[in-house]
């Protein structure tokens, strides 16, 4: 019977790990979409406010846009930074973030 708990609480622990990698690939994704979205503002491609943006399309991808911030001096790379929340009860271990950053490719402006 113990060794049958043990395993039980191992294999939640187990899960719960994989959640927040989970999550943590999510937000990754989000802030990678939000980065490339803002760039294309920034260059001109798109109409609209880079950071606006950013936040609309982490918002659409289920995170939410913890930092934005167009990169100094050509101002067509962007740098962001998307959150998600994990579920109880991880929320101590902080939220899963993602960090991205994009622009036009080396040597164009």
């Amino acid at each position: 019977m113990t060794i049958a708990g043990a395993l039980c609480f191992l294999l939640i622990a187990l899960l719960l790990v994989a959640q927040a990698g989970i999550l943590t690939h999510r937000a990754a994704k989000a802030a990678d979409l939000s980065a490339l979205a803002a760039a294309d503002v920034a260059r001109g491609l798109s109409p609209g406010i880079p950071c606006d943006v950013a936040a609309r399309v982490a918002e659409e991808n289920g995170a939410q846009l913890g930092e934005c911030s167009v990169v100094a001096p050509e101002n067509t790379s962007v740098d962001v930074t998307a959150t998600i929340e994990l579920p109880q009860p991880l929320p101590g271990l902080g939220p899963a973030t993602g960090v991205s950053r994009a622009g036009p490719p080396a040597g164009e402006p």
